[in-house]
């Protein structure tokens, strides 16, 4: 079993800069960049279908999605406008295969 890696100023930076990123995207501004279904959607945030219908409600029966959601919508965004930029190292280790 190894130690944990000790944090220096490097990563104290690299905290610092991430606890401000405000990296989102919300639902309707994917789903109009993208033709993609409620249910894809569904899948990127790991949520139900009923869940991001009601994210396109509006009224009293609509839901809002979580930064998570938004986290995930934009990363997604970022993956199908620079997948094939991304070297295949840093490709696999972002999005591992289950082989």
């Amino acid at each position: 079993m190894t130690l944990p890696r000790p944090i220096g100023a490097r990563e104290q930076k690299l905290i610092e800069l991430y606890s401000h990123c405000e990296f989102g995207m919300t639902p309707r501004m994917f789903y109009s960049k993208w033709c993609v279904s409620y249910e894809q959607i569904s899948v990127i945030c790991s949520r139900s279908p009923s869940t991001v219908r009601r994210w396109f409600r509006r009224g009293k029966n609509c839901r809002y999605p979580t930064q998570d959601d938004l986290r995930h919508l934009a990363i997604m965004d970022f993956l199908f406008e620079h997948f094939e930029e991304i070297p295949d190292e840093l490709r696999n280790l972002l999005c591992p295969r289950n082989e």
